[in-house]
């Protein structure tokens, strides 16, 4: 008795099981708004009209600066790339905190280099001592993983 049930709870269990294992897992930009800490990021891509870009296929490697980054920007200067007539500006500041592929903390560990991002100039990076840094930003939660591609939070907005 006690294996039918096993079988009947399998049988139940299975297909469960399956379709939460086949569900679609959150994009960029989906995972930034679960994260709770990207706020001041996301309504910047949406103001810089990447939401689209960042829900695409990819993969991107995103170095995210997280609301209290964006805090430590002297005062007003989030509010002014905000406006419509800085547009461009507000593009070139958030396509520098993205590169082309999925890159992991363990692909970079022990390296250091120039990488070109997604706004055209390079960004360094480098994890040869006890964390990386991405130009003068560290990284403090790294391998956020989302189905197209990879965040790595930082703790300052960084400017190309």
């Amino acid at each position: 008795m006690r294996i039918l049930h096993s079988l009947a709870a399998a049988a139940v269990a299975l297909p469960l099981a399956l379709s939460a294992g086949a569900a679609k897992a959150a994009d960029i930009v989906d995972t930034a708004i679960s994260a709770g800490q990207f706020e001041t990021l996301v309504a910047a891509v949406k103001a810089a009209g990447l939401v689209d870009t960042l829900k695409g296929e990819g993969p991107f490697t995103v170095f995210a600066p997280t609301d209290e980054a964006f805090a430590k920007l002297p005062a007003g200067t989030v509010e002014d790339l905000l406006k419509p007539e800085n547009k461009d500006k507000l593009v070139a500041v958030l396509t520098y905190h993205v590169i082309p592929g999925r890159v992991t903390a363990g692909d970079i560990a022990g390296t250091q280099s120039l990488v070109e991002t997604v706004q055209g100039s390079t960004i360094e990076i480098d994890a040869t001592g006890d964390g990386v840094m991405v130009d003068e930003a560290s990284v403090v939660q790294a391998d956020v993983m989302a189905d197209n591609g990879v965040i790595h939070v930082i703790d300052q907005v960084v400017m190309p």
